[in-house]
């Protein structure tokens, strides 16, 4: 018999770690190749970990509700001899461990004296010597997870000699670490008083923490708004919603109006639809929008794949199947991948105005806000007009600020142009 382990496997794109929510097999199960073994929590989808192998479950590894990143071992199978089986989530073949256990290489650590500037400010900001913590990154470079890691353990490095790890200005002299005023330390856990509700977090509510506070600390947010009178639009969508109700069988939405525009937009300039990568920009070809769906206790956000290409009919029915998907947990990992920008219907909850965060790794996400009617003046006269807000935040190390004009201003052109003529439904 040989006992094969079963790693973390990659849930979707940009997704770094997943949480075991429920284990659907037990020591002692036989399983065979691609049974449901468990059901996994990411900050985009909930799925189910199939089987690589075909054998007796060993041991459970990880327990339920603990976070892995990808990779990770979760669990071991015991398999037939000589049934070795080449997959992404295998263990390496026993010879390569015994070789392994004879000659290990040495460990790589070209890399770890190139730090990110997320690492750098959460350095700063702990007081933590970097020179002392060891990296688990590519060539030893040190992450932020592993600086994460040194905080919540508590024991957090400090520099061996007086002299800080950045160079101070000539003249300051270095103060003690306890000594340095508004220096940022962790904060004790919040304590509850008598009368208090204890929530427990969800693996889903953990994901979605993890990747906000990536985006915030890596992405530069920058914000701009544009005032846009859809009062055209408004009046010809409710011309035609009973009657698209009763022959398609769902609602024709103004919210399926702005993910058109928006695609539009996106076509005319691609610089919006592009991500960071580092060391280059990557432009997308594809246009394909994400938007954001939220339940009792998560926001998920499905993909409407080539937008550009669908009619105001085709985005109003994918935006209702989505939607529907994510209520009944229905919805697919594939249909979670591969979004280049964020629309997200902030209005819906009655808001005029806010800043949304940055869906990473793209460059930028719209908040499209509640249409109200207000005074305007036009031609040196005061009208009521239906007016909405498009409020949208973008990743200053892609996007600047004259693009992201030019490109609301576009968005806001098609919409407050919108007629039969202008904008057909088919």
């Amino acid at each position: 018999m040989t006992v094969e382990k079963l790693k973390m496997p990659q849930l979707g794109e940009s997704v770094t770690e997943g949480t075991i929510s429920k284990w659907l097999v037990a020591p002692g199960d036989k399983v065979n190749k691609y049974d449901p073994i468990a059901e996994v929590m990411t900050d985009k989808v909930n799925a189910e970990i199939p089987s690589s192998f075909t054998g007796i479950i060993k041991e459970l590894i990880a327990e339920e509700g603990q976070t892995l990143s990808i990779g990770e071992f979760i669990c071991s199978v015991e398999t037939e001899a000589g049934a070795q089986e080449e997959t992404a989530g295998s263990e390496e073949p026993a010879g390569a461990r015994e070789e392994a256990k004879v000659a290990e290489p040495v460990k790589d650590t070209s890399s770890k004296a190139r730090y990110s500037p997320a690492v750098l400010k959460i350095a700063q900001e702990n007081g933590i010597d970097l020179a002392q913590v060891t990296g688990s990154g590519a060539g030893g470079r040190i992450t932020r997870k592993d600086l994460l890691a040194v905080i919540e353990a508590g024991g957090i490095p400090q520099p061996e000699q007086p002299a800080a790890p950045v160079p101070k200005p000539a003249g300051l002299q270095q103060e003690p670490q306890a000594a340095r005023p508004g220096r940022k330390t962790e904060s004790p856990p919040a304590a509850s008083a008598p009368g208090d509700i204890e929530i427990p977090v969800t693996g889903v509510r953990k994901a979605i923490a993890a990747n906000m506070l990536r985006s915030k600390h890596e992405a530069p947010h920058a914000w701009t708004m544009v005032e846009v009178d859809v009062t055209k639009l408004v009046s010809y969508r409710d011309s035609l919603k009973s009657g698209f109700k009763q022959q398609e069988g769902f609602n024709l939405t103004y919210f399926a109006f702005f993910v058109k525009a928006v695609a539009q937009a996106l076509k005319e300039f691609p610089q919006i639809n592009s991500m960071w990568a580092g060391d280059k920009i990557i432009q997308k070809k594809d246009i394909n929008i994400s938007i954001a769906v939220a339940t009792e206790d998560a926001l998920y956000v499905p993909v409407i794949k080539n937008a550009d290409e669908k009619t105001i009919k085709g985005i109003a029915r994918e935006i209702t199947e989505l939607a529907g998907k994510v209520r009944a947990g229905k919805l697919r990992s594939d249909e979670m991948q591969g979004g280049t920008f964020t629309v997200n219907n902030t209005g819906s909850f009655g808001s005029v105005q806010s800043m949304g965060i940055i869906n990473y790794p793209q460059a930028a996400i719209l908040q499209v806000e509640s249409i109200v009617k207000r005074p305007v003046i036009i031609d040196g006269m005061i009208a009521v007009r239906d007016m909405v807000n498009l409020c949208m935040s973008l990743d200053h190390r892609v996007l600047d600020g004259l693009v992201c004009g030019r490109f609301l201003a576009r968005v806001k052109e098609i919409l407050e142009s919108s007629s039969p003529e202008t904008t057909p439904i088919y």
